[in-house]
């Protein structure tokens, strides 16, 4: 594997596909764009004859796929994850159509991994799994007959990124050239910022984890917007972590929480109707 060449630095990620059928047409689709990187979350039926079948002699790609027990585990060491789905999205990313994402994926490709994630073939992905990726792609189809089934979803997008691969070998001649900025956390670092956020806001008396809303799922989203380095998410943890050494050390300095506004503040009532609503909504 060429480590300067994009496309080793993509994934293709199915998760939870049904058919075997379909995973060997995927792993057909990839080999005739150039990809070679597949993951396997939770495959019904893996390996299976009819996959190698449906494969056509991609048998290469079948024999190396990973197969992992959970999303996270498949995403980890990427910088960058594309969720590919049709349905529109509450609180989602930023969307982008094929086009437009392929580049997005591969311009990170200077920095690390990066993965491109399709949902089971029924439901597609779930809103959890949409979540845990910074972008969303979608196939601008015909909108009166939009089903694509896994194997060409994977295949419009394995030419998109293909073409953009191309694109970017014609006009940077120094893939190695990082850009500006430090380096891009992974999908590792930024878990874990987000579980670190939400034990403080759940310690400091802000989350309610009996009624946590989508306060999470904002801070997803902000954090997806933010494209985060890896010397921010340690800034951001240490300020955590210094929160939580001092609430430890004195938690009567701390009676300030979203149920217990400071009777002193005049605007408290006022304050204290509009946190309860950002944590509702």
């Amino acid at each position: 594997m060429n480590p300067s060449y994009p496309l080793d630095k993509v994934r293709v990620v199915l998760s939870h596909p049904s058919h075997p059928g379909n995973i060997g047409a995927v792993a057909r689709a990839m080999k005739t764009m150039g990809l070679d990187s597949l993951y396997l979350v939770n495959p019904k039926t893996f390996p299976d004859k009819e996959a190698e079948r449906r494969a056509a002699g991609a048998w290469d790609i079948l024999n190396n796929a990973k197969v992992c027990s959970n999303l996270d585990e498949a995403l980890s060491g990427t910088i960058l994850a594309a969720a590919v789905t049709a349905r529109p999205r509450d609180l989602s990313p930023e969307v982008f159509d094929a086009r437009r994402g392929a580049l997005e994926l591969i311009d990170h490709t200077r920095q690390g991994q990066v993965a491109v994630v399709f949902g089971t073939e029924m439901s597609g992905l779930t809103t959890l799994e949409v979540s845990k990726c910074q972008i969303i792609i979608h196939i601008p189809a015909n909108p009166e007959y939009s089903s694509l089934n896994l194997a060409s979803a994977v295949q419009v997008m394995a030419y998109e990124l293909r073409m953009a691969c191309m694109g970017l070998l014609e006009t940077t001649p120094a893939l190695s050239t990082p850009r500006s900025g430090g380096a891009t956390a992974t999908f590792d670092e930024i878990e874990l910022l987000y579980a670190h956020l939400e034990q403080v806001a759940i310690s400091s008396g802000f989350l309610d984890p009996q009624e946590p809303k989508r306060l999470m799922q904002r801070m997803r989203r902000l954090f997806a917007r933010a494209r985060l380095e890896k010397e921010e998410i340690n800034i951001l943890r240490g300020i955590l972590s210094a929160c939580e050494k001092r609430m430890q050390a004195n938690p009567a300095a701390f009676p300030l929480t979203p149920d217990a506004p400071d009777p002193d503040t005049p605007d408290a009532p006022r304050m204290q109707t509009k946190l309860n609503n950002d944590r509702k909504s």
